[in-house]
């Protein structure tokens, strides 16, 4: 039974339509720029949360604050997979496409499978519009979409006729089209409606009208599936059966900000995020900047140098130093990350990478800083290195990463990319109690070798090779630290050759000696795989789903993910050794490869992409697939 709202703008049942079951599906809503595609999409994405549905996003959105209208550089888009069963990707291609323009039509119409459902726009097929992306003639007119399920919609027009009692003028009520959009895909796929009207008040608590104007817009293009007869049928996706208990949407760069305060906590310390605004890092600071109340302190400093300095400063006065960044703004940090290495301090770095080089891509997802995160300082400065997986798991990835920074008294880098940062997932929220004790025991009392009296800075843990940590002006603890080479133990400076060959083996000595826990390969064939899928980062979903679509076609495949690289595990040699072909996809040009092959000496088949996008499951399928019949057929 359908339902519409009534005169009173409350929803009441009108007709019946044909409800058809389906497991899974993947939307993409795309048009202009400034045409609300992110909004409209994270809203859809959160009725399907609320819903009880599994589900991956990805946000696609040009860099430029206001695009040039209508053009295909300027398009906006956002996919949402959502489905009643585990799922691990965005997905490949969308089954419904929603365009607003004729720019977002070209620009996404190649994902469209033949037979998928388009959703068109028709208000925005002007003649000026169509030439400016290079139709000859309107697609609306000729044979090109004949092979599409196709429903025109002019839901500017329609938009505007529902608030044309609000006072609001034409170019304000044509603003809220997304939403009209919004409720009919809402109507479309029985999706809840109480939460985006909600959100819509709240958004918009200081302009009251354009709020209701908006919820409006809502419901009138819920009415509009519910009424025309151009949609026959509406479709439901049941929830997804995931383990008990409370989940909440995330994005990665939520999730990472998430940790950063629950380590804090954890640790009982302090939190100093010292940073930078830059895309896609910048929602870490916007997050953290809300948490004053857990102890957590931002500061947005005049550059990138001043902000890592900031960081590394606050963990030297005994707190958990932090800083956000990108590419670009990890190469400004590198001087300030090797002083972190001579100084042995905690420090959390934050890459959340993007394409470059330079400027690059800055709203696309990349995964190429991982030779910049291992070598981008001068001299041997070796630092930790952590990469989560997916959304949710940048919050386990913080935890881990400060873990690492104080137990082993160094700078860790988190190499997220965009396509973590930006996408977004269920994420279980944890037991508290069931988070790690990270606290720390700072030095306090003297703890010279020589029975002096006198602090030395440099005495270290027999264990983990990790230095004490003093908090300055604490009595009978004074000591100096700095840039210059130091003296093992007393930290006094010095030159001595001898001594500087000592201190650069022992902090990579350190860095070596990270605990760190085995890889775990899944195998469901047990153990009859004879290749091995490894990757690292965001590419986990693309990897296990195509690894998936193998198994179904009857071939085994195994699957591991690295999350720590540097150190790596210490079963990594032996795991590499195990199969007789290992493939590591990378959005890059081979830079795991590239360490692997050095490292293990194990000649590694890369397969690599440096388009902006994620690797879909269908071209690893293909991939993985050519690899087996090929380690079959030897």
């Amino acid at each position: 039974m359908s339902t519409s709202a009534n005169g009173s703008g409350a929803l009441s049942a009108t007709r019946q339509t044909e409800i058809s079951k389906l497991d899974r599906v993947v939307i993409r809503f795309a048009g202009d720029s400034g045409d609300g595609m992110q909004l409209t999409g994270d809203r859809f994405t959160s009725e399907a949360a609320a819903f009880g549905n599994d589900l991956a996003t990805l946000p696609n959105f040009p860099a430029e604050i206001r695009a040039p209208q209508g053009t295909i550089p300027g398009v906006s888009s956002f996919q949402v997979h959502f489905a009643d069963y585990d799922i691990l990707t965005p997905g490949d291609r969308p089954d419904v496409l929603v365009v607003m323009n004729p720019a977002a039509l070209k620009a996404n119409l190649a994902d469209l499978p033949s037979g998928g459902t388009l959703i068109i726009n028709t208000d925005e097929f002007s003649k000026r519009n169509l030439t400016k992306v290079g139709y000859d003639a309107s697609p609306l007119e000729d044979e090109s979409l004949s092979g599409y399920v196709v429903h025109r919609v002019a839901m500017s027009t329609l938009t505007q006729g529902a608030l044309a009692d609000t006072g609001l003028g034409k170019k304000d009520a044509e603003r809220c089209k997304n939403m009209f959009a919004l409720g009919l895909l809402s109507w479309m796929y029985h999706r809840p409606t109480q939460g985006t009207e909600s959100f819509l008040r709240v958004k918009f608590a200081k302009k009251p009208e354009i709020a209701e104007a908006n919820i409006l817009a809502f419901r009138a293009g819920w009415n509009y599936g519910e009424t025309t007869e151009s949609f026959a049928a509406t479709f439901e996706v049941p929830p997804a059966k995931l383990p008990a208990g409370t989940y909440r949407q995330i994005t990665g760069n939520t999730a990472l900000a998430y940790g950063i305060v629950a380590a804090g906590q954890q640790a009982g310390l302090p939190v100093l995020l010292g940073t930078y605004p830059i895309t896609p890092a910048s929602d870490i600071l916007h997050e953290l900047s809300k948490h004053k109340n857990f102890g957590v302190l931002t500061f947005q400093a005049e550059d990138e140098i001043a902000g890592v300095g900031a960081a590394l400063g606050a963990s030297y006065g005994g707190a958990l130093g932090v800083t956000s960044t990108s590419g670009p703004g990890i190469a400004l940090k590198s001087e300030t990350i090797g002083l972190g290495v001579m100084l042995e301090l905690p420090l959390i770095v934050i890459d959340v990478q993007r394409g470059g080089p330079s400027t690059g891509l800055p709203t696309k997802t990349e995964q190429a800083d991982l030779l910049q995160a291992m070598f981008g300082r001068n001299s041997e400065s070796p630092v930790a290195i952590v990469a989560p997986q997916s959304p949710a798991d940048c919050f386990d990835a913080a935890l881990e990463a400060t873990r690492i920074a104080l137990t082993y008294r160094t700078p860790v880098l988190i190499l997220s990319d965009g396509a973590n940062a930006n996408g977004s997932e269920p994420w279980l929220v944890p037991d508290v109690s069931a988070l790690p004790d990270l606290r720390v025991q700072f030095a306090s009392k003297p703890n010279a070798a020589d029975g002096s009296g006198e602090f030395w800075p440099y005495v270290r843990d027999p264990e983990t090779l990790a230095r004490e940590w003093a908090i300055p002006g604490t009595p009978d603890l004074q000591h100096r630290i700095g840039g210059l080479e130091k003296a093992d133990g007393k930290g006094n400076i010095s030159y001595d050759p001898d001594n500087h060959d000592h201190m650069v083996r022992l902090r990579q000595r350190k860095i070596d000696g990270i605990k760190v826990p085995d890889l775990v390969v899944e195998d469901p064939s047990g153990g009859q795989a004879r290749v091995l899928a490894l990757g690292w980062g965001s590419s986990y979903g693309p990897i296990g789903a195509a690894c998936r679509r193998v198994r179904n076609e009857g071939m085994p495949i195994a699957q591991a993910h690295l999350r720590h690289l540097n150190p790596f595990p210490p079963n990594l040699g032996a795991v590499l050794a195990a199969y007789d072909k290992v493939v590591v996809p990378e959005m890059n040009l081979g830079q795991l490869a590239l360490l692997l092959r050095a490292k293990y000496l194990v000649d590694v088949h890369s397969y690599t992409k440096v388009a902006g996008l994620p690797f879909k499951a269908e071209e690893l399928q293909h991939v993985f697939t050519d690899i087996i019949k090929g380690a079959l057929t030897r």
